[in-house]
């Protein structure tokens, strides 16, 4: 079962050259299309002289989820070279945007495809990329003397404690790597000789986050 995937902490932002004309290209993180469509409206303003943003993104934790647009350019010479910068770097739940502002030497089919490319990878390059998981959740209810061995269940496994409440019994919400939830259930089923009930959340990406890679 998978569950990690790479993408970018934080926006990034880098520029090249080609032939006087400049292309600024924007990483953002982004969830969902309408997001990225909100990143693309809100860079359109703040560069509204320009002559072009082209743009591509990817979602999902295998990036399935892939799109990409010219923006007036012709086909295929600038969102689709973005992509393809993107998935080089294997990254998902990212998108970049690429502004250009046009220098009075047209490039050519081939050309505008490499700069489009290549603003995109240098942009990429100075971007922070972090692994993270998706996630598994559950609600946990049992009594108050199962308090200990609950609790080095969940540290034992790196499990994080979401929300807590109290009554005549305790009761977590309990969230970790979804590839770990059935081994937490289990330990947590064994740690307590069977005193705990056990119901599961739906599960959600995102959280916890592993050390930065690269």
């Amino acid at each position: 079962m998978r569950d990690s995937y790479t993408t970018v902490r934080r926006s990034a932002q880098s520029e090249i050259k080609v032939q006087a004309s400049r292309f600024i290209a924007r990483v953002e993180p982004v969830r969902d299309p309408g997001e990225a469509r909100e990143i693309l409206a809100r860079l359109r303003k703040e560069y509204f002289d320009a002559t072009h943003h082209a743009s591509a993104f990817r979602l999902g934790v295998d990036g399935a989820e892939a799109r990409a647009q010219d923006d007036g350019e012709p086909s295929g010479t600038a969102g689709r070279p973005i992509l393809a910068a993107l998935e080089r770097a294997g990254l998902t739940d990212v998108m970049v945007v690429v502004i250009r502002y046009f220098g009075g030497t047209k490039l050519g089919t081939g050309g505008l495809a490499r700069a489009y490319g290549e603003a995109a990878a240098a942009a990429l390059r100075e971007a922070e990329v972090v692994e993270r998981f998706v996630t598994g959740a559950i609600r946990a209810s049992f009594p108050h003397a199962q308090v200990s061995n609950v609790m080095r269940s969940v540290a034992r496994l790196g499990a994080r404690v979401v929300e807590t409440s109290y009554d005549e019994e305790v009761h977590l919400q309990l969230e970790i790597r979804l590839s770990k939830l059935e081994e937490l259930t289990r330990a947590l089923t064994e740690n307590t000789s069977g005193n705990i009930r056990m119901s599961p959340l739906v599960p959600k990406g995102g959280a916890p986050e592993a050390p930065p890679s690269g």
